[in-house]
């Protein structure tokens, strides 16, 4: 659908149009010279952010590029929808960089359940937690976001269940939690497939979300 990274020459537009002005031409006449800019405007810099979060055992599995392709096919399917805004003076950086760390996760979460059964659970969670002290400065943005909506979707819950869920964030087992709170592990488990529901819900709609304040 796009070029791949060899193709791409430079980042830089021949006219240099807005981020919001350029979504806007592609929304309302499907250009394909709008959505071309787009991509050329980020694509180089999303492959270099892809391959720096990808550990190796998903490189080995998983190209850069193939990531940022199925970025900007999420994109340009929902911005044909009108599901995006982009204030004046604002970029879609921001925008792409939380859906490129997404996918990463959701791949390596992916292959990680392939590899062996009940790894899903543990590698879901483990991704809520959004913690990583050696990502550069657009990865701590994109994961302080991601920190945002997390934190969002617990304080909407009871504060029996907020305890339960940050348990499990810090890395407790459900028998751990079980004994913490008194709750049966049925309850527990019940408890922590909802917010992984939740969660799964509301990080497919953050995007729209975050470029719309």
């Amino acid at each position: 659908m796009f070029p791949k990274s060899r193709d791409i020459m430079s980042d830089l537009d021949p006219i240099r149009q807005s981020d919001g002005s350029l979504l806007e031409q592609f929304r309302m006449e499907r250009s394909d010279l709008a959505a071309e800019q787009i991509y050329l405007r980020y694509a180089g810099r999303l492959i270099s952010f892809a391959r720096g979060q990808m550990g190796q055992n998903l490189k080995t599995r998983v190209e850069a590029e193939d990531i940022v392709q199925s970025v900007f096919r999420t994109f340009f399917r929902r911005a044909s929808r009108g599901e995006f805004a982009v204030p004046d003076g604002a970029e879609l950086w921001r925008l792409f960089l939380v859906v490129a760390l997404n996918k990463i996760r959701n791949a390596a979460v992916h292959h990680r359940a392939a590899k062996r059964d009940g790894s899903r659970e543990v590698a879901t969670e483990a991704s809520l937690t959004v913690t990583d002290p050696n990502s550069d400065g657009a990865a701590q943005e994109a994961l302080l976001i991601l920190r945002q909506a997390v934190e969002e979707v617990i304080e909407k819950l009871e504060p029996s269940q907020q305890q339960i869920i940050r348990l499990r964030l810090a890395g407790h087992e459900v028998e751990e939690i079980s004994a913490a709170t008194g709750r049966a592990k049925r309850s527990v488990e019940r408890i922590l497939q909802s917010f992984r529901t939740q969660m799964e819900q509301t990080l497919d709609d953050f995007p729209e979300e975050s470029t719309s304040e």
